[in-house]
């Protein structure tokens, strides 16, 4: 479960931010590509596991998983991939490339008000 390493990798960077900021943390929003492979259920329990009895501990995770986009190759339009319809849906062309999966960021931290 490559989820535990992810979540310990959330956990170094969020207590981090947190001394940084002297607060106690109490949500992240967390993003990741749709080929990440990133189960949002598992990640959550592995934080919850690993942040008991630290600065973590009862946080949430919000996990957004970010669409897979392609490119049309006839006329250049961006469009989010369907698997069941791979067409681009301006001129139904099937010749497309698929774009760079999101990479998985740690976009917030919310901390307790003071």
């Amino acid at each position: 479960m490559h989820e535990a390493s992810i979540a310990q990798a959330l956990l170094e960077a969020i207590s981090a931010e947190a001394k940084k900021q002297k607060g106690k943390p109490i949500a992240a929003k967390i993003s990741c590509g749709a080929f990440s492979g990133v189960n949002n259920e598992s990640l959550c329990f592995a934080f919850e596991a690993i942040s008991e009895k630290t600065i973590c501990q009862n946080m949430k995770l919000v996990i957004q998983q970010k669409p897979i986009q392609a490119r049309c190759k006839k006329n250049g339009h961006l469009y989010i991939f369907d698997l069941h319809k791979p067409r681009c849906p301006k001129c139904r062309c099937e010749d497309f490339e698929l774009l760079p999966d999101a990479p998985l960021l740690l976009e917030e931290i919310e901390f307790e008000e003071k």
